[in-house]
């Protein structure tokens, strides 16, 4: 057998090559996958959610399925189209409320006296149903109104039979009658809407309220005006609650003016008898008037100023009121108490 040694190839490696490089050093962990070399990979755990929700896809399909078998559907399950296919039953059902109430106002129109509970009664009808459902179908009788309310209900139809044909016109053509939107009407539940159609009645009754309070007093104040109610009063019993009065402010005049004079005559006798009764009086001496004095004096004064001015524009007012057809007739517009009467 040849010798190992002499049959083993020559080495390329040097001396240093030959060693161990990771003698002393620690293991590194091994590296995560990402980067170009991730393309294609698929984690565990990511593996595993995908798993699951196929899992769970496949068992909700099978309940599905299940359930279809049971109520004999063999249409498509897709969400989509079961969703398209129950708002088309919603409107058929809806169509079939004031189809049925039509032919129940028929029936009762054309029964004889007597046979047309019996009739619900082979129908399997109550006479409360089958008057709601007449009610319905007679108030929501004109087509535009039902292709916009069939889709709601019969219990919600109920409570709209409250509303006047105005409001119901508003609601079907406009989309709102007061408050309340027809697209709410579809969210709202049956109380809700109960409450706002309660509240749209209100609003309407109040403004119809206030309207023919309007009309009445309209009509009242016509009806004076053509004197549908004639009341015929003396020319001097009209004229007397003006005399009255006249009287009664001539007097407020008469009293302020004299309460002038009377203020003057207290100053001027209290200032006299200050200076007469003062100390080394000399009446032929000037007597000074003291600020305090004079103070009190312009106040009267400004008192005075102000009558004679509001007497000024009084009399330039009635001047333009009667002046020219009082031009010969005797008046006395500024008379002091103790003045006689003069003939113009």
């Amino acid at each position: 057998m040849p010798s190992t040694s002499a049959t083993r190839a020559p080495s390329d490696r040097s001396p240093t090559k030959g060693k161990n490089m990771t003698r002393g050093r620690k293991a590194l962990a091994p590296a995560e996958l990402h980067g170009p070399d991730f393309v294609g990979a698929t984690p565990p755990d990511m593996a595993q959610q995908e798993a699951d929700a196929r899992n769970a896809l496949a068992a909700a399909n099978a309940k599905v399925a299940a359930l279809a078998r049971e109520l004999r559907y063999e249409g498509s399950t897709d969400p989509q189209v079961l969703e398209n296919s129950a708002r088309d039953v919603i409107r058929r059902i809806g169509t079939g409320i004031f189809e049925l109430g039509g032919y129940l106002l028929l029936l009762k129109e054309a029964c004889a006296h007597g046979e047309f509970l019996p009739a619900l009664e082979r129908l399997g009808l109550g006479a409360d149903a089958a008057q709601r459902y007449m009610a319905i179908s007679k108030r929501f009788a004109n087509t535009a109104t039902s292709r916009h309310l069939e889709s709601i209900g019969m219990s919600k139809l109920v409570e709209l039979l409250p509303l006047d044909n105005e409001q119901l016109d508003e609601l079907t053509e406009h989309g709102q009658t007061g408050e309340l939107a027809l697209d709410d009407v579809a969210t709202m539940s049956v109380k809700e809407l109960r409450a706002a159609v309660r509240q749209a009645r209100h609003d309407t009754d109040y403004a119809a309220e206030q309207l023919q309070k309007e009309r009445q007093r309209a009509d009242k104040a016509e009806k004076k005006l053509r004197g549908r109610v004639p009341v015929v009063v003396p020319l001097d019993e009209r004229i007397a609650p003006f005399h009255e009065e006249i009287g009664k402010r001539q007097s407020l005049i008469e009293r302020a003016v004299q309460a002038h004079r009377e203020a003057t005559q207290a100053l001027e006798a209290w200032w006299t008898a200050e200076v007469t009764s003062a100390e080394g009086y000399d009446p032929m001496a000037p007597a000074p008037l003291p600020r305090a004095v004079a103070l009190v004096a312009l106040t009267l004064q400004d008192g005075l100023n102000r009558l004679a001015q509001m007497v000024g524009v009084a009399q330039h007012e009635f001047d333009l009121a009667f002046g020219d057809d009082l031009a010969d007739e005797r008046q006395h517009l500024m008379q002091l108490p103790d003045a006689g009467t003069q003939d113009a």
